[in-house]
Order: structure tokens, then sequence, then C-alpha cells
């Protein structure tokens, strides 16, 4: 006697259900990736790459100087008015112009790429108990993503800056220079220890 078998309904119901079950899950996960990677909290990882980039080439810039005696030289191209060559309030809006000690490693750094930055200095006052802040290179108010580097410079006494040395700390202070001694009597060993911060942000 022949017996026909007909296919079993419940086993390509089973398999139909399963395969529908993994295209929900994958579905799904895919879903909650993506909800997770966009949300406004989170940065992403173009601005992330951005900041720490302007990191870098803050700290490049504060080594650099640092090592070669611009930094410092920097802090004393001062003439009691404002830094020397900035503009009417003693600030510099860009990058400062080629006989700045700082002018080529800001330009190297941050002149092609598009990235504006602030250069502010901090140091003590009333004797340590207070600081005081003056600003250097003002190129707006940075964006959320905004990297910030730092630097102690000391300053003494008999630091000269300058062809003819006329940029110089005076023995005892000078009324005319942004930053007090720390110390009147000891002027001439250790005027001051400044702080360079420089903040930087993609324009």
């Amino acid at each position: 006697m022949f017996v026909e078998h007909l296919p079993d309904d419940r086993g390509q119901a089973h398999t139909l259900e399963a395969f529908t079950a993994a295209m929900l899950l994958v579905t799904g996960l895919i879903f909650a990736t993506q909800a997770t990677a966009v949300t406004p909290l989170s940065a992403s990882t173009s601005n992330q790459h951005v900041e720490n980039q302007a990191a870098i080439a803050a700290q490049d810039v504060l080594a650099t100087a640092g090592d070669s005696g611009a930094l410092s030289a920097a802090l004393l191209y001062h003439d009691g008015d404002g830094f020397v060559g900035a503009g009417d309030d003693g600030t510099y809006a860009s990058v400062p112009n080629a006989t700045h000690p700082l002018h080529a490693p800001l330009r190297e750094a941050f002149g092609d790429r598009q990235i504006a930055f602030n250069i502010d200095v901090y140091f003590p006052e009333d004797g340590g108990n207070s600081t005081g802040r003056v600003s250097m290179v003002d190129m707006g108010s940075p964006s959320d993503n905004a990297a910030t580097a730092s630097a102690r410079v000391a300053l003494y006494g008999d630091d000269r800056f300058g062809a003819s040395d006329e940029y110089a700390l005076a023995e005892n202070g000078s009324a005319s220079y942004y930053a007090p001694p720390v110390d009147a009597d000891r002027a001439e060993v250790l005027y001051t220890v400044a702080e360079v911060r420089i903040t930087a942000w993609q324009m």
C-alpha cells in the first residue's frame, strides 16, 4: 500500500519563527547601538579627535617655547601699556607678528589648521594671597570642545629681552609691568612664577 508523506507544517512554522526572531533581535541591537551613539550628551568621535589634536598642539607650543626661552621672552615683551605690537587693549587678536617670540611656534601649530586660541597669563598678587590674570592673545569665546594646556615659567629680576635688552624686569619690580614681584626684597633673585595657559578650539 502506497502512503504519501506530506510535509511537516509544524516544522516549517518553527523554522520561520526562529528566523523571524533572529531578524528582530539583530534589528533591535542595531537600533539600540545607533540610538546610544547619537545622544545629545555624548561627544562624537570627530569632536574628540579635534579636541585631542588641539590639546597636543597647545602642549607642543608650550614645551618648544619653554625649552628655547621664547616663553619667558614673550612674558617680558611688554612695554607697560600692553604687549608690544598688540591692539589698543594690549592684547593680540591673532597670531602675534613676526617680531614676537611666539610667532613661529604659534603659526606652525595653529596657523594653517583653522584652530582658534587664547593665551592667558596668571601670576601671584598680594604676596601670593591672590591670583592676577592678563590676556596675551584673545581670539574670542572658546567652544564646548576647547582644549587647555598650561606651563609655569619662572621670571628673574635680571631677565632681559630685545636687541638692546629694552624689555626687562626692574631689579625691585616695576609699576608698569603687569605682574608684581612676589617678594620685593628678593626680586633680583626670583621675580615671580607665572602660568601660561593656552585654550584652543576648532573654528
